[in-house]
């Protein structure tokens, strides 16, 4: 190896160290689990920099990168293959710092609302609305066709609007039991 691919490699690394907080906070989305979002993100930078001679093109470095946590989010669900609380992935209120009530009391519905939505539709509206992807971009993370993000998409946000425009449509902060069947 070159000194110039060696610097290369290096300067991959280091974006890819950089780019934790961007996969954790979209692994979050996801999985509702701040410990399972620290794992994914820190398991997606590994399996990044174990691998990063596959990386074809480095201006897709981020795109790759989240490709890798989808399969890694993909094969923690196939290990998993149990039931989930639904309430388990639901933030807990009191976990907030006090101070700036009415933003806390917002981000705690929205935060709500995105985990009530189906695993798919979460996924599309984290990296479109939260990470910024382009829909090709997301297509390709995602591998499924550009017309499924688009669709996805469109029903997250209406069901996004829905549960924020009417609290009756959010989950219960009790417990009823309700299941997510994998």
């Amino acid at each position: 190896m070159g000194k110039k691919d060696y610097c290369a490699t290096l300067s991959l690394k280091s974006r890819i160290a950089e780019s934790r907080t961007r996969l954790y906070r979209v692994a979050l989305a996801w999985c509702g689990d701040e410990m399972l979002a620290d794992d994914l993100a820190q398991e997606t930078m590994t399996s990044g920099i174990t691998n990063i001679k596959q990386l074809r093109d480095e201006t897709r470095l981020f795109a790759w990168l989240y490709s890798i946590l989808n399969n890694n989010w993909r094969l923690h669900l196939r290990r998993k293959k149990c039931h989930d609380e639904l309430d388990d992935q639901m933030p807990g209120e009191d976990d907030e710092p006090l101070g700036h009530c009415h933003e806390i009391e917002i981000v705690t519905r929205v935060r709500r609302a995105v985990a009530s939505l189906p695993a798919q539709q979460r996924q599309v509206i984290s990296l479109v609305d939260l990470e910024e992807f382009s829909y090709c971009d997301v297509a390709e993370i995602l591998d499924i066709p550009i017309g499924t993000v688009m669709s996805r998409l469109h029903r997250a946000r209406k069901n996004l609007l829905a549960r924020l425009e009417n609290p009756a449509v959010e989950p219960q902060t009790g417990r009823e039991h309700i299941r997510i069947v994998k």
